[in-house]
């Protein structure tokens, strides 16, 4: 899979989890907020870490230098 399609993976697990923390923990105006807040924020640490490592391992700056005995 490429970057763009888990990244619009990681949107709908998103969309999908924000939603339904708006249907099962509705709290009231300011913990619907601080849900959505949360949910939000999980998803984009979560796909900034892969996409780290994602494009980590696609462009490394340091190329491994392989000796002669190898």
């Amino acid at each position: 899979m490429g970057f763009w399609v888990t990244t619009l993976i990681f949107f709908l697990v998103g969309v999908v989890a924000a939603l339904s923390v708006r249907l099962c923990c509705n709290g009231g105006p300011s913990t619907n907020l601080f849900h959505f807040t949360l949910v939000v924020t999980a998803i984009m640490c979560c796909w900034m870490m892969w996409a780290i490592v994602y494009l980590a391992q696609l462009k490394p700056l340091i190329v491994p230098i392989l000796s002669e005995g190898e």
